[in-house]
């Protein structure tokens, strides 16, 4: 099983970082940032505009910058029968 790597931007500095996704859904992202002992977790909701998913982790703000219909699309493309009860 691989893991899933996203890239997320901190606001404040502009940087970017490449973090670990812990679940996908398209009404949040639940993500790791850190390994081993000093990982972090920080939940990722849709902003309000549905342009991207924001959270905050040690009082920084970290944005996703993708669209909620672009993380549905994603979430079809790995895995199509999740959505349609019928085809199996």
């Amino acid at each position: 099983m691989s893991t899933e790597k996203i890239r997320v931007k901190v606001t404040e500095s502009g940087q970017v970082l490449d973090v670990v996704v812990l679940s996908k859904q398209a009404s949040g992202i639940q993500i790791v940032l850190g390994e081993g002992v000093h990982n972090v977790k920080c939940d990722l909701s849709p902003t309000r505009n549905g342009q991207g998913y924001a959270g905050t982790i040690a009082g920084r703000e970290i944005v996703y910058e993708r669209s909620r219909d672009q993380v549905t699309a994603d979430l079809d493309l790995r895995s199509p029968t999740l959505h349609d009860p019928r085809r199996r």
